[in-house]
């Protein structure tokens, strides 16, 4: 942060950096001062979207055009030695510029100048969001890749599930840079399908509206945050979620409604008694087993184990015999509540 005592005032070269990610025009309070006090304020880019408001402020700038690195680190150091300049550097910040005058001063340090970095706008957490939505928007669109280009919604059906799966892999593991790295696979596939849905001729929707879709819901179902409702528990928050979300699906005849069946059997028949018992509804499974001395993670694990190696025994695929017998299970849920099966 500038300041304006007599050693801000000497000589020295400030190099003001930006975002591409903020709007023009929209600079930090220290970066007006720094160039409103420079002697001279200097930038490679003739279109440099930040020219039209400094010059709207009266802030004169000098567009020096393509310089070679070297020529143009000679000329920022001299006129840095008797006076205060100011580079604005480019959106990229100019990395090949900083590396030249680090080898500069690395030269010659008694004779160099000083250098002031100064940010003139910072990203907002998010902002790189807005990167991955430009490279899709590039990559669907017309002279971008002919793979991207001729996806649908169901051909990337397959790389979801893959790459929801990898995540998975990826916290089980505990390696932060593998789960850094799957995390950003999972949101490229969000914001693949929301650029796939812009194209849609019929009800076309991007980025923006899942984002506000989402955005809504947990404010909705946080009302102990963004409300006046009280919830000091973590089972009273999710009791809470459970009633909004009843009251949002009115249209819901039966409590498994809205159960994905597409999901791995196991998980499936975890949800269907799931909700059977939030739901306050007594619906036994068919069947008995011998329950362990001790029943925790490793023995029922064991348990499931021991079930799968039953059915491999006996050549029965034990997905598919469980998916079976979890929808069978819905329809007994359906039975006692009263409401008609599906079709």
């Amino acid at each position: 942060m500038s300041d304006l005592s007599p050693t801000a005032a000497s000589p020295r070269l400030i190099l003001l950096t930006g975002t591409h990610r903020v709007a023009p025009g929209l600079l930090s309070w220290p970066a007006w001062q720094v160039l409103r006090e420079a002697d001279q304020v200097l930038t490679g880019e003739a279109g440099h979207p930040q020219l039209p408001y400094l010059r709207e402020a009266g802030v004169d700038v000098t567009v020096v055009g393509e310089v070679p690195v070297g020529g143009l680190v000679h000329r920022l150091l001299a006129d840095a030695r008797s006076g205060r300049v100011l580079w604005l550097s480019a959106s990229d910040g100019d990395p090949e510029l900083g590396a030249a005058l680090a080898q500069a001063s690395a030269a010659d340090p008694e004779a160099f100048p000083v250098i002031e970095v100064v940010p003139g706008s910072w990203d907002l957490p998010g902002a790189r969001v807005l990167d991955l939505v430009a490279v899709m928007d590039r990559l669907r669109s017309p002279g971008g890749c002919p793979w991207d280009a001729k996806q649908t919604h169901e051909s990337l059906v397959r790389y979801l599930v893959e790459e929801a799966y990898e995540l998975v892999d990826a916290i089980d593991s505990g390696d932060r840079a593998h789960l850094r790295e799957e995390l950003g696979d999972v949101l490229l596939q969000v914001v693949f399908h929301a650029r796939v849905a812009e194209e849609d001729a019929d009800d076309p929707f991007g980025i923006d509206d899942v984002a506000a879709g989402i955005v809504d819901k947990l404010m909705h179902r946080h009302p102990h945050v963004f409300g006046d409702v009280v919830a000091e528990t973590a089972e009273h928050v999710e009791r809470n979620w459970e009633e909004i979300k009843s009251a949002e699906k009115t249209e819901r005849e039966s409590i498994v409604d809205g159960i994905p069946l597409g999901q791995p059997a196991l998980s499936l028949a975890a949800k269907l008694i799931s909700r059977t018992r939030r739901g306050d509804l007594d619906v036994p499974v068919p069947g008995t087993i011998a329950a362990p001395d001790t029943v925790d993670a490793a023995a029922v694990g064991d348990l499931l184990l021991t079930v799968t190696d039953l059915a491999a025994a006996h050549g029965i695929d034990p997905e598919t015999a469980l998916r079976a017998a979890a929808l069978r299970h819905r329809d007994r849920i359906r039975a006692a509540e009263g409401t008609p099966g599906e079709d």
